[in-house]
């Protein structure tokens, strides 16, 4: 049993509380600063502590900590965490700016320490089978990446104007609190984005202005890459369509399957995994950093693959807001 420490229990917080749980392989405590919100946790779930300040918590011993507060507290708290010799899973995005990011990274480093960044789409079994596939090369390099997103953002996060996304400041619109996903997950299929070209609007989503419609373009190596997403059309989709030399390969992420076709004008192959709730995919991401832990590989995402990220994140938000075009990651 492992002794982890879960920081913020919003919506995500209590998620992550809820998944570690439900591996049977943790003893939990949690850090909210909100005593209504904290007492709510202790009637719920089988928490061992609870803390009012991180402060506090570290008076005891954990094996490692879940940080789920706002982006901009990220890394004070994670440095906090690690020089007290706690492995770390952090929400996304990573942090709003690079402050401090580095010296993190080296901290954990020197400390020996295992730290990852929660973005669950590398838990979702068909997208990891589909980039199972193109690794293996059964369909050659890839020459192209194309992405496209959508949902009904108040449908699936009523309370979105009255938390973090409104403001850019805290991680929120949409680069940074979804397409950020999408970013992360073509990062992991074909490689690391090194510059990108972006526009952004509000164009419809009602009480807030931060961006709700993105679209970027990107160089991922030799990969040329397409990435669009909204969050105001009615259907929920969200689907990344790799070209290769010998074939191409489509996850569709909420129909929870992956299809490939390598005959000119032939039939899309289709490969399903079944219907699955979303926690599932939170639970398989808490196993995964509970095997890290137990020294049976890794986690889903790397601080450096996080960091490369935020890079990302960065550079979309630079060439949105600027006009200027191609920006290079970095």
């Amino acid at each position: 049993m492992h002794r982890i420490l879960i920081i913020g229990t919003g919506s995500i917080g209590e998620r992550h509380l809820r998944c570690l749980l439900a591996t049977g392989r943790v003893m939990a405590g949690v850090v909210e600063v909100n005593p209504a919100l904290r007492q709510d946790m202790a009637s719920r779930y089988a928490v061992t502590a609870l803390f009012d300040s991180l402060e506090a918590a570290l008076q005891e011993e954990w094996s490692a900590a879940v940080i789920a507060t706002p982006a901009p507290t990220h890394i004070p708290m994670a440095r906090q965490l690690v020089e007290a010799g706690i492995h770390l899973l952090i929400e996304k995005p990573l942090a709003t700016n690079l402050t401090g990011v580095a010296e993190l990274a080296n901290l954990v480093r020197d400390r020996q320490l295992m730290a990852g960044v929660a973005y669950v789409y590398r838990a979702i079994p068909c997208l990891a089978a589909m980039r199972a596939a193109i690794v293996s090369g059964r369909f050659g390099k890839p020459v192209e990446i194309v992405a496209m997103a959508g949902q009904s953002f108040p449908h699936y996060r009523p309370a979105y104007r009255e938390i973090y996304y409104r403001d850019r400041a805290q991680g929120g619109g949409a680069i940074q609190d979804a397409l950020t996903h999408v970013f992360n997950a073509g990062e992991w299929l074909v490689g690391p984005i090194e510059r990108i070209c972006v526009d952004a609007a509000h164009l419809a989503l009602p009480g807030v202005t931060v961006e709700d419609t993105v679209h970027a373009l990107t160089r991922q190596g030799a990969v040329l890459g397409v990435y669009a997403l909204n969050q105001h059309q009615a259907p929920n989709e969200n689907t990344l369509t790799v070209v290769c030399e010998r074939g191409t390969v489509r996850c569709e992420l909420a129909a929870n399957r992956w299809s490939w076709v390598t005959q000119p004008g032939g039939e899309w192959q289709v490969e399903t995994s079944g219907p699955v709730e979303r926690d599932q995919n939170f639970v398989r991401q808490a196993e995964a950093f509970l095997d890290a832990l137990d020294g049976r590989g890794a986690p889903l995402c790397s601080l450096a693959e996080g960091i490369q990220t935020l890079r990302v994140n960065l550079a979309a938000l630079e060439s949105a807001d600027t006009g200027k075009g191609w920006v290079v990651v970095q």
